[in-house]
């Protein structure tokens, strides 16, 4: 079990309505963004900190970007009116956006990490977080990634969540069940 200290903060990545499109392509993990909207229940029952992280493209034809439909936030995590809500252009939430000052305004909060996709934003957020001495969790079950390719191959979304996954472990984050948080 992982215990959850008073102090600390969900940071939601990147679940925007963009990420349902097809040609991101094949997806694991269907069932993201329920244990997402589980865990996110549990943090605000509780009382901790929601900061809610949108990613809005420099590319003006992107459905990324602000004033498309796929810039909003998917129902099962839509922010509350006095939740934070921050809003960046790379794939790093702290880049650019005032994530590490709120964080520090906290004090030396726990840092748990969810969202969308593994291999992009959520891991490299994970590996800042925990290069700024943030102590760094990443929820595996409420992360979610699509297949990729190298040189014509195709690497199945299992296997790019969980080798993104093993590639923080230890060094950067600890990598939990959303069933192993106990607040």
């Amino acid at each position: 079990m992982v215990k959850i200290s008073p102090s600390a903060a969900l940071v939601i990545i990147d679940v925007q309505k963009g990420f349902d499109e097809p040609f991101w392509g094949k997806r694991n993990n269907p069932n993201a963004e329920k244990v997402m909207e589980d865990v996110l229940r549990r943090f605000r029952a509780n009382g901790r900190k929601i900061i809610h992280v949108r990613h809005d493209s420099l590319n003006p034809s992107s459905i990324l970007k602000a004033g498309k439909p796929g810039f909003e936030f998917k129902n099962e995590v839509r922010p509350l009116e006095h939740e934070t809500i921050i809003t960046k252009h790379v794939n790093s939430a702290f880049i650019g956006t005032k994530l590490e000052s709120i964080l520090r305004e906290i004090g030396e909060p726990e840092v748990y990490v969810m969202g969308l996709t593994t291999d992009h934003c959520v891991s490299v957020t994970a590996r800042m977080s925990g290069n700024l001495g943030f102590r760094t969790f990443v929820i595996r079950d409420a992360c979610a990634a699509h297949t990729r390719f190298l040189d014509g191959k195709k690497i199945d979304a299992d296997t790019v969540h969980n080798v993104n996954l093993a590639s923080i472990e230890g060094d950067f984050a600890q990598i939990p069940w959303s069933e192993e948080l106990e607040f």
